[in-house]
């Protein structure tokens, strides 16, 4: 089986056209401490990040763009330079916040969380004196860094997008519900602003010639339930979904979608706004099996191997044979990548990471048998 990089793989799989030569590998991220790992130690930078990529069995490399690389990434100093101090800390607050949330952040042997009271923009004093970064200040040299990398057969997925996600992380979460109802204003404002910058950056991104699929990370839900009604996505979340999704396939560009916890209510809107593919159908909140019979003929589905146990706790056999039974429950017919149910953390052992992949590279050849 090759194991060369070949985006057409990815990319048929992502629009269901089909069943490709093998079965995808795909992750919206890979914690730095097991890229170094799988290296053998290797710390390179950019080089080093595209070799990970392109050894691992991946047909893509993720880059992030738009507001990610601000309040989750390292913003440029040039970027800096021109926001006020207030906007530096609530940068440096965000970052901190989501290097916590996926593990990459400890502090005295205790993770932290995300503000769950009162975030930074609380207000709409506070709003108005907030340095909002525009699409045009961020930093997009990345794509031309990473391009001159690139091996044949590879090309970039711009992972950027959230919205909902930092309107509650910027207003702190039980500040955004209260705001619901005291201050839905402010809520719209921080909608309206986010949403346009996001929307602004993928249009950038798309005019950039190794960008040829758009990985929208915006965590909506719970795994009990969505975090808000479908009324509010509908109203303030979707909208800017669906600009994006126009975008998108009129470039003929692959749309994938990821957010944690249960979608079921959801996923024939997310269809409608034009995405392609759906990640990473957590277990405790979905069963991929029931919706791969729903919604499988409309949706490619990515992940699901679980991150609460198999892959960091369980053993590489129980690993192998969990990524075993995905293939022939979900791979059949086309329209499955694996991957984690969240992403590769710094939890999950090496060993463990990389038994996923062999079992992909060693049972994941088409055609595979219900």
């Amino acid at each position: 089986m090759s194991r060369q990089p070949d985006f057409e793989r990815f990319k048929r799989a992502l629009l269901l056209q089909g069943e490709p030569d093998r079965v995808p590998l795909a992750e919206l991220a890979v914690d730095e401490d097991v890229r170094v790992a799988f290296l053998g130690g290797r710390k390179e930078g950019l080089k080093g990040d595209v070799a990970f990529w392109v050894e691992a069995g991946y047909d893509y490399i993720p880059v992030d763009l738009g507001l990610r690389t601000v309040f989750k990434g390292r913003p440029s100093a040039k970027l800096l330079e021109v926001l006020p101090p207030e906007t530096g800390a609530a940068i440096h607050a965000l970052r901190h916040q989501h290097r916590a949330r996926y593990g990459h952040y400890r502090e005295e042997s205790e993770r932290k969380w995300a503000n769950e009271g009162t975030g930074i923009i609380a207000t709409r004093q506070a709003f108005d004196a907030f340095g909002w970064p525009q699409a045009d200040q961020l930093d997009y040299s990345s794509l031309d860094e990473v391009s001159g990398a690139l091996p044949e057969g590879m090309e970039i997925v711009g992972c950027m997008g959230e919205i909902m996600s930092l309107v509650y992380l910027l207003m702190g979460q039980e500040n955004f519900y209260v705001c619901m109802y005291d201050d839905l204003g402010l809520v719209e404002r921080m909608y309206e602003t986010i949403g346009a910058i996001q929307f602004a950056a993928v249009q950038t991104a798309l005019r950039h010639e190794r960008v040829n699929a758009i990985w929208i990370a915006d965590d909506i839900a719970y795994s009990e339930s969505l975090m808000v009604s479908p009324t509010h996505l509908r109203k303030y979340v979707f909208p800017w979904y669906k600009k994006i999704g126009d975008l998108c396939h009129r470039a003929h560009m692959p749309l994938i979608f990821h957010s944690d916890g249960r979608l079921y209510d959801v996923l024939d809107d997310l269809i409608d706004c034009g995405f392609n593919a759906i990640h990473p159908i957590e277990p405790k909140a979905m069963d991929i099996g029931d919706t791969k019979k729903k919604w499988g003929h409309r949706l490619c589905l990515i992940g699901n191997i679980d991150l609460g146990y198999t892959l960091t706790r369980g053993t590489p056999q129980e690993v192998e044979g969990e990524v075993r039974q995905r293939l022939r429950e979900v791979a059949p017919g086309g329209g499955y990548c694996v991957g984690s149910s969240n992403s590769v953390t710094d939890f999950v052992p090496l060993q463990n990471y990389n038994a996923m992949r062999e079992a992909v590279f060693r049972y994941g050849t088409y055609p595979i048998s219900a």
